[in-house]
């Protein structure tokens, strides 16, 4: 796995040049020039880059799936699709997306009146606008205004509720209705992490019997011509098409029904997202090309369409995790290798040593390619072994120094000795003596989906890549929390390179975590999220943009409601004043740990 599987997960975005990752864009700029121009300006610690270029990568591509399919089978209906704000709200993403949607009409939903108002205020005019999520009266209130402004919006209720304050606002107000969805609770349950998002259980939408009296609340209060949509959401990140087309097959009659009943101006469906992202840089995960996708939407809307003779529906996406993730780099520092007093000159052999140690010594010296598994087998056995003897006494703390030493030694050199075929064969070894890389950065901050619900994310380094990587590593966070860890997995192991770290840097970059992991940081240990910047390119040239610095720790003392002129006081009472003006230097700091090479440039 030398190339750490870049061709299953990168899409052609990245890719392995002379021992370096580098962008497949332009003029093919290297990841490590770009971290040393960002360092160079004095920003330290963990990185967050942007590439604006691959959102609208994206978004290109999902519209010409559609595209595609709907010259395919000739449907009569429109293709549209709005990006969820939930997905990633940050300026560095959002307004870069927004631009490069203008042409395709993309547009955006909304959870929540802050999503609402930034909808509201940088939606382009014309394309449109959903609202999902439970909503009150001021937000719905809101919608009504976004109408007022021009913007081409859509209330989907998900409950009664809702829909009986429309109507409140309505008739309390001299503004324009807003388009009116439902969210419908299918019977079939969907895919993938977030499988749970449909069903007959499923947290959103109306049951048949509910979907029924709006219709009838509607067309009672004389608004049923602003029914124009219905949702439903069945999963995120779908690597299976299956549940799709269940759901579609049951949303697509509740489509016709509506229409067949009377509601007429009923002219779209939602589908919500599903499109897969292929985070596994082991194997291939997704069951289905992405034109198959587009595909069997367009195909089974409109033969149910065909059957129940009604219009093709307009199709409506919200796929944020494929347009999103792919677009930002998470790279962090490796700090310290906690291993690295493994070496020969650890070492501290005596004159007269126990049997099994002067062993060890013989496989270390005599190994070589051929013998390297048996000797790794033997060495693993005389460990085990020794460490036994050391319960009982037999052997001194020295022997078991040497007996862990000789044992990694002769791991190490085997890796180094073996094909990369064999590598199967080594995981059993590996599980047991892994590299510790102590990385600047924080899993809780920058990668809580890593955490939160065991995420995989394509990790590898940035350079050296021309060279083979024979650390078996798990790899730390600098948080005071024993999950701060990615943990060895011999079914899925990681291999990094053998470095030394007083003479040079090394990079480990996190790939596809442009979705979420933003906005579900937390400060544990109160780290901020890590420096970002955007990279662009103009005429084929790179161009570092909007770079945004870790907030200093006062900054971040501040957000959670310290009075940060008090703790200032209370520092410089009880110091003096060149002491006070030191601490006051490291407080408009970020939290991010210093290495020798950060004082040093």
């Amino acid at each position: 796995m030398e190339n750490y599987g870049i061709d299953l997960w990168a899409d052609d975005n990245f890719f392995i040049d002379d021992g370096l990752v580098k962008i497949n864009y332009a003029s093919n700029p290297a990841l490590i020039d770009i971290v040393r121009d960002i360092r160079a300006q004095d920003f330290k610690g963990p990185l967050l880059l942007r590439f604006p270029h691959l959102t609208k990568k994206q978004i290109s591509k999902l519209f010409t799936l559609y595209k595609n399919a709907i010259k395919e089978y000739d449907y009569k209906g429109k293709f549209n699709a709005v990006f969820p704000l939930k997905v990633n709200q940050l300026p560095n993403f959002l307004l870069p997306l927004v631009k490069s949607g203008e042409e395709f009409g993309y547009g955006l939903e909304a959870g929540s009146k802050a999503e609402l108002f930034l909808a509201m205020t940088y939606n382009k005019y014309g394309a449109p606008i959903t609202i999902n999520g439970f909503k009150d009266k001021e937000m719905i209130h809101m919608a009504f205004i976004a109408k007022k402004m021009g913007h081409d919006i859509t209330i989907i209720i998900e409950g009664l509720t809702e829909l009986e304050i429309i109507l409140e606002v309505e008739k309390e107000t001299s503004l324009p209705t807003p388009n009116v969805g439902i969210r419908v609770r299918l019977f079939n349950s969907g895919g993938g992490a977030w499988a749970k998002s449909g069903g007959i259980d499923s947290k959103f939408g109306l049951s048949s019997t509910e979907i029924l009296e709006a219709y009838d609340l509607l067309k009672k209060s004389d608004l049923l011509l602003c029914l124009t949509m219905i949702h439903f959401h069945i999963g995120s990140a779908m690597t299976t098409i299956k549940p799709l087309k269940k759901a579609l097959k049951e949303s697509g009659h509740i489509y016709a029904e509506l229409k067949n009943l009377g509601a007429t101006n009923l002219s779209a469906i939602n589908i919500g997202g599903g499109l897969t992202v292929e985070y596994s840089q082991y194997q291939r995960t997704t069951q289905y090309h992405l034109q198959e996708f587009a595909n069997d939407v367009i195909f089974t809307l409109k033969n149910i369409a065909k059957q129940k003779g009604v219009e093709e529906p307009d199709i409506f996406t919200e796929s944020g995790r494929f347009i999103s993730a792919n677009s930002t780099v998470l790279i962090a520092p490796v700090l310290e290798l906690f291993s690295a007093e493994y070496e020969e000159n650890n070492l501290r052999l005596k004159e007269v040593n126990p049997p099994l140690i002067e062993e060890l010594n013989e496989l270390y010296e005599d190994i070589n390619r051929k013998t390297a598994l048996e000797y790794m087998h033997d060495s693993m056995d005389h460990l085990e072994s020794l460490l036994k003897l050391f319960d009982l006494g037999y052997i001194d703390l020295q022997d078991r120094s040497n007996a862990e030493i000789l044992a990694q030694l002769i791991i190490k050199k085997s890796i180094s000795l073996l094909e990369i075929e064999d590598y199967a064969e080594l995981k059993r070894i590996d599980n047991k003596i892994q590299e510790k890389y102590l990385l600047n950065f924080s899993i809780f901050q920058s990668l809580p989906d890593l955490w939160g619900i065991d995420q995989e994310f394509p990790i590898m380094p940035i350079t050296h890549l021309n060279k083979k990587p024979t650390r078996s590593a798990s790899l730390w966070d600098i948080t005071c929390d024993s999950d701060g860890e990615i943990e060895f997995n011999a079914k899925k192991p990681l291999y990094l390179h053998d470095v030394d770290l007083e003479k040079e840097e090394y990079y480990l970059a996190f790939f596809n975590v442009g979705a979420y992991q933003d906005t579900l940081g937390m400060k544990h240990n109160l780290f901020s999220h890590p420096t970002e910047v955007n990279v662009v390119f103009q005429n084929n040239e790179l161009k570092l943009e909007k770079i945004i610095e870790s907030q200093k720790i006062i900054d971040i003392l501040e957000d959670i409601d310290y009075d940060t002129n008090e703790i200032k006081g209370i520092l410089q009472k009880n110091l003096d004043k060149s002491t006070y003006e030191i601490l006051e230097k490291y407080l408009n700091e970020n939290s991010y740990l210093k290495t020798a090479w950060s004082y040093n440039e």
